[in-house]
């Protein structure tokens, strides 16, 4: 857990092992922090489970830069394996992003390296870009307050999803993708990404295992392909969810990441009357409501107003298409805090299958009113039996580069014609939505963008550092079977 007191508090949160704070008497001077990519063991309704995770100098989660700080860290890898990490939503140097091997490879274990850029305001993240890594939690918060979020008069609190398996996400991946057996696509290029796995010689049989869920067929939209063991909100379940205190009256930034690895979650507000206000670190014209869909990868932010008289307020993460649920409690002092079941009487609605929410999101800043220089279509495609995911037809190793010259103004167009949706996250750079199935409009800034089945979405862009970027699908199992390109701006 993630929190920035309004009023000087401190909230103690049991499943770190101390909050993540930054007091409002802010330094001036840039330090170098340390990250280590290191293993935890968490309590998930009484089973000890290890997983991953990222963690600084003194122990907590992730780490909070105030307006004025560089991103300036040393990551250590204390793993006993290479990992390297990706700092999702901010625009390095392309030698930092963190993607195995381009340029840079993986940390060996025991390696550290040194990291350096002006980072991008805005609630974003850090993962491990090899698919098993993040699966077993390898990923944290990344916060950079803006100068209004150290004068506003409220609280933030910053919740990170997760799906996990009590099972060895290389035993979860191998069970998905077992359809893949006698594929012709040349996955050599991909090994990085696939944790080692050998997918080679893999057959039909582990198909129905590993977690698939039963009875799917592609005549109908695909909301699930994963059953995970626990659904986490700052890495626990609603068996013994984190309490955060709160004041009566008081007002509430929830900072909302979705880090999971085949999940979309929807955010739930309850009695509490939310805000949306940012979008993937971006503001946005204010969004009203109580439940916002967000999937793997994005991130937004809420406002909330708490009542005068005080009280427990559940904020909830839902399983779209599914009964799970996870979440935290909001409590201000002197409230009962009540238990909550980690599933619903009924299963929760889809969020992945149309743009009625994306259709309501603007930007407060837009892109610059400029011409389209340069436009290219990519074609979302794939099945669940074989387990193959694709773009263009092809799977990484055979893919077509998406090319651009760097300051041009680039549209994209991401056509899914498949039964899943795809958050589709774009390296190095962020879009603006301009087009949602072919109808304009003048939408929200992003680095991750979710096509519905059978959809189209446009965005712009303007060609950043020449170099080769990802662009991929942000649900893992589908970037491990091949779901990747690469955005390549030449000078």
């Amino acid at each position: 857990m993630t929190l920035i007191s309004r009023r000087g508090f401190l909230a103690a949160s049991a499943a770190l092992a101390a909050p993540l704070v930054i007091s409002d008497a802010l330094r001036a001077e840039t330090q170098t922090r340390q990250l280590r990519a290191t293993t935890r063991t968490l309590d998930i309704a009484g089973r000890a489970v290890s997983v991953k995770g990222i963690l600084d100098d003194q122990g907590r989660s992730g780490l909070v830069l105030s307006p004025d700080e560089s991103f300036r860290v040393e990551l250590v890898n204390e793993l006993d394996s290479a990992s390297i990490l990706h700092w999702h939503g901010q625009i390095p140097p392309n030698v930092q992003d963190g993607v195995p091997d381009m340029p840079q490879p993986a940390l060996a274990a025991g390696e550290r390296r040194s990291f350096d850029f002006v980072p991008m305001p805005g609630t974003h993240w850090m993962h491990s870009h090899i698919p098993v890594q993040e699966m077993e939690l390898l990923a944290a918060p990344l916060i950079v307050r803006r100068p209004e979020d150290i004068t506003a008069d409220r609280q933030e609190v910053v919740i990170l999803l997760h799906d996990l398996s009590f099972r060895p996400a290389e035993e979860v991946l191998a069970g998905i993708t077992a359809g893949m057996g006698g594929m012709s696509h040349d996955m050599g290029a991909m090994g990085h990404n696939m944790g080692g796995m050998d997918i080679g010689g893999m057959d039909m049989s582990g198909m129905g295992s590993g977690g698939m869920m039963g009875g799917m067929s592609m005549g109908a939209m695909d909301l699930n392909d994963i059953d995970f063991d626990a659904y986490l909100a700052n890495d626990r379940t609603l068996d013994d969810p984190e309490v955060v205190p709160v004041d009566r009256d008081g007002r509430v930034l929830l900072r909302v990441i979705n880090g999971s690895a085949a999940t979309v979650f929807w955010i739930d507000t309850g009695v509490l009357a939310g805000r949306a206000v940012a979008t993937d670190g971006n503001p946005i014209q204010p969004v009203a409501g109580s439940r916002f869909g967000l999937a793997m990868g994005q991130r937004l932010d809420i406002e909330l107003d708490l009542p005068a008289g005080g009280g427990a307020f559940p904020i909830l993460a839902l399983r779209e298409g599914a009964v799970e649920r996870t979440g935290i409690i909001l409590a201000s002092k002197g409230a009962r805090v009540g238990r909550l079941a980690g599933t619903s009487d009924a299963d929760h609605p889809a969020f992945s299958a149309n743009f009625s929410q994306e259709a309501q999101f603007r930007a407060v800043q837009p892109l610059a009113d400029r011409p389209v220089d340069r436009s290219d279509a990519l074609m979302l495609g794939g099945s669940m039996m074989p387990y193959l995911w694709t773009i263009d037809g092809q799977a990484w190793g055979n893919h077509r580069p998406i090319r651009a010259v760097s300051g041009e103004r680039v549209g994209l167009t991401f056509h899914n014609m498949s039964m899943m949706a795809h958050p589709m996250h774009l390296h190095g750079h962020h879009f603006q939505v301009v087009a949602l199935n072919g109808q304009p409009v003048s939408g929200a800034l992003r680095d991750t963008i979710h096509v519905p089945p059978m959809s189209m979405v446009t965005v712009a862009l303007d060609a950043g550092e020449a170099a080769r970027w990802m662009l991929h699908c942000h649900h893992m199992p589908h970037l491990s079977t091949g779901m990747m390109t690469e955005f390549e701006v030449s000078a």
